[in-house]
This record gives C-alpha cells, structure tokens and sequence, in this order.
C-alpha cells in the first residue's frame, strides 16, 4: 500500500462518519416534543380524544393524580400496553413535568354519547353519586371527589366531563383486576361492591352532568371522607 493511500483510508473513514451523523434527524429538546406521546392520544391540551371515549381528560387533573397513574403503569398496577410502553423508561423528574403541564391546561370540555337509560337507572347513579348505599358499604363519589366532583388535590381526579365509555371501562378494571392502586386500593374495594347495572347507572349519570364554571379540584385537606377509603359507617359500626 503506498504512503498516500495510508493517508487517504483514514481521512475518508472519518468523512464517511461525519455525512452518516448529519443525516441523523435532530429532535428538539422542546417540552411539546417531550410529550409528543402524551399528546397523540390524549389531544395537544390533555383535552381527551374527540374520536373515542376511551382516552380520557388529563387537562386540569391534580398533578399528584397524574404522576400517580404513570408510576402505576410503570409498576405493573395498571395494565395497556400503549401505555406501558410510553412510561417504562421515564424518570420522576420527568414525570412531574408532564404532570404539571397537563394538570395547568384549562380547555374546553366536549360532551360525549351517552347511552339512553331508563329513568329509574339515572335515578340510581345519582343515588350513587351523591348518598352512596350504605346498606351495600358503597360510599358517594361525593366523599373523595368532591361535592361538584372536580376532584381533590393532591391526588383524586376529578370525574365531571368523563365519557361514558371511559368511566365503565375503568369501573370495570378495577372489578378484574387491570388496574390497581397501592395498598389501600379504595376504588378496587368499591368497585367490587357495585354490580354492572350499578356501573352502567354511575357511568351514565356522570357523563350527563354538565360541567360546573369552576373545574378546578378541591383544596387538600378540604374533604374528609370518614373512616377508611371513604366507606360509610353502618348502624351495625361495620366498615
């Protein structure tokens, strides 16, 4: 091999390395670009599919509640693989920035199809709703939710604007097993002693309600539920 061409090989080699990296695409280091994931599904604000009542609301939701739902897909507590896949390598760093960013969007809410009910079954989810069944130990969605259920900081979501679809699905994940919270897992509890036409008549009524002008959720600290998980007392003292 001639001294020139010894010279050359290397210097090509590095001119090679140099075109394949330019043609590499940049991604910017924007926070939009950061929850360009977040955004394909639950819309640019968190404002919710407009083509499915599957993916829910995120603008406004406490940031606590926010965070809590990622590390629970993270941890195995809740189960859709899109989602899984979307959170298994983020960092409580980052968690916390796409939390706080959907939890300050205030955007408009869109009505979503709710099924046609008999009256006496609307009749029965706003019983749910807003006295709970003690008979049954199902305490209201009012207890933890709030009395315009907008939710509690720092960490119960509110449930005024949710689509049917979304709130039976989850209701009934909770019944299966799909998803979960840490230990107490109030929802699972109270899930389990609903029956499915209880689910459908909360769903229902939930999703018919008009969304009160404030939405923002409730101070901490602003509700006590009264004994644990928010389970009513019964005359017996059973919990």
């Amino acid at each position: 091999m001639s001294t020139r061409l010894r010279w050359v090989l290397p210097f090509a080699g590095l001119l090679g390395c140099a075109v394949a990296h330019a043609d590499q695409p940049t991604v910017p280091n924007t926070l939009q670009q950061r929850i360009a994931a977040c955004t394909t599904c639950h819309g640019v604000h968190g404002e919710g599919s407009s083509g499915s009542g599957f993916f829910p609301r995120l603008a406004g939701k406490p940031a606590g509640y926010l965070v809590s739902q990622m590390q629970n897909f993270q941890h195995g507590l809740r189960n859709y693989a899109p989602m899984e896949y979307t959170v298994r390598l983020l960092t409580p760093d980052y968690m916390h920035e796409i939390a706080e960013y959907f939890s300050a969007q205030q955007v408009p809410y869109e009505r979503k199809p709710v099924p046609n009910l008999a009256p006496s079954s609307l009749q029965r989810g706003e019983q749910l709703v807003t006295a709970g069944d003690p008979s049954r130990k199902i305490p209201p969605c009012q207890a933890c939710h709030g009395k315009q259920l907008t939710g509690t900081e720092p960490s119960v979501p509110g449930l005024v604007g949710l689509p049917y679809d979304y709130i039976s699905s989850q209701l009934g994940s909770w019944r299966t097993g799909t998803r979960a919270s840490a230990v107490p897992d109030c929802m699972a509890e109270i899930a389990n002693r609903l029956a499915p036409v209880d689910i459908t008549a909360v769903s229902a009524w939930l999703a018919s309600r008009d969304v009160p002008a404030d939405t923002h959720p409730q101070p901490a600290g602003s509700i006590a539920p009264p004994l644990r998980c928010g389970v009513l007392q019964t005359s017996g003292g059973g919990t």
